[in-house]
């Protein structure tokens, strides 16, 4: 249990979770386009609004062992595995032979992020 509140792991987790929250604040209303739009951004603020409580001390817990850089690759890198089972799952869109190759680029760029030195 020790392991899932280090400064390591926690700010990990708690991105996972803004990154849901922001998802379905940013994608979410995709289904209900008959939806007024004035209300879709009501509703959408609010859902971000936990995202923010939970970005926020991801970033500042996690500053403590990793730098912004490192921070912000890890966040970006959560988001797109987050968008893409959201894709999938939620809005029944597929992920092809193109998406593959741009995320594993992605990802490789994230590599060497992590190959310089952390905070």
């Amino acid at each position: 249990m020790a392991a899932l509140t280090s400064p390591f792991v926690s700010p990990i987790l708690l991105l996972i979770a803004s990154n849901v929250f922001m998802t379905l604040a940013w994608y979410g209303h995709l289904k209900f386009k008959a939806a007024p739009l004035a209300l879709v951004v009501l509703a959408s603020w609010g859902i971000a609004f936990v995202e923010y409580c939970l970005a926020v001390p991801a970033n500042r817990i996690g500053h403590e062992v990793y730098s912004a850089a490192q921070l912000k690759t890890i966040q970006e890198v959560i988001t797109l595995l987050v968008f893409a089972i959201f894709s999938v799952v939620y809005l029944k869109e597929q992920l092809t032979w193109n998406h593959a190759i741009g995320f594993t680029l992605i990802a490789a760029g994230a590599f060497f992020v992590f190959q310089g030195r952390s905070a």
